[in-house]
């Protein structure tokens, strides 16, 4: 998240934030997001549809047209997925269709891959399973323990997500199947 608003802080990035959201209020990234308004909308004891319609009525409110997804640890339910459909993209720690779901990394180094990397994807109701925006591969190097190739993919994480974003929002990636027109309009 940090490195989204680093990103949209700079001349000509064709998308500019307009809120942090959080289901939890302790989360690290909430303290920094300088003048960027924040919102809490806490999941715990909710079910899923109050807990989402909380979240839609939000991101409405704020006039948010996109959702870039950052280190939001929840699957989102099909009815909030397709009414952000072509709107909403996420990143996930390994180079998709491979290793979907959590502990990628530990996974990765069980399998003996020789590549891993990050993905961004366009979020669909399926857990990690949306089309491929772009990816960035890292060596796996002899001697790597989960936490050493974790901080190697984040590295990448870091400059992908960013591009990926600039490219989604200034209409050079496009959902698949879509009409051939991106459905944001951020303000430069």
């Amino acid at each position: 998240m940090v490195s989204l608003l680093a990103a949209m802080a700079a001349p000509g990035y064709p998308a500019r934030p307009v809120l942090v959201l959080s289901n939890r209020a302790d989360a690290g990234g909430m303290a920094l997001t300088g003048d960027v308004p924040t919102a809490v909308v806490h999941s715990r004891g909710r079910e899923r549809e109050e807990f989402e319609a909380e979240l839609d009525r939000v991101l409405v409110a704020h006039q948010v047209e996109f959702i870039a997804l950052a280190g939001f640890m929840r699957v989102l339910g099909e009815g909030f997925v397709q009414r952000w459909q072509g709107r909403m993209i996420n990143i996930h720690p390994s180079l998709l269709p491979s290793f979907r779901g959590l502990d990628t990394h530990a996974r990765a180094l069980a399998a003996g891959v020789r590549l891993h990397g990050c993905s961004v994807h366009w979020v669909s109701p399926g857990v990690d399973e949306g089309a491929i925006i772009a990816q960035a591969a890292v060596p796996v190097l002899p001697g790597d323990d989960e936490a050493v190739l974790a901080a190697r993919v984040l590295a990448q994480e870091h400059s992908l997500y960013p591009a990926a974003l600039a490219m989604v929002t200034g209409g050079g990636a496009m959902l698949p199947g879509g009409d051939g027109a991106l459905a944001c309009g951020w303000a430069p």
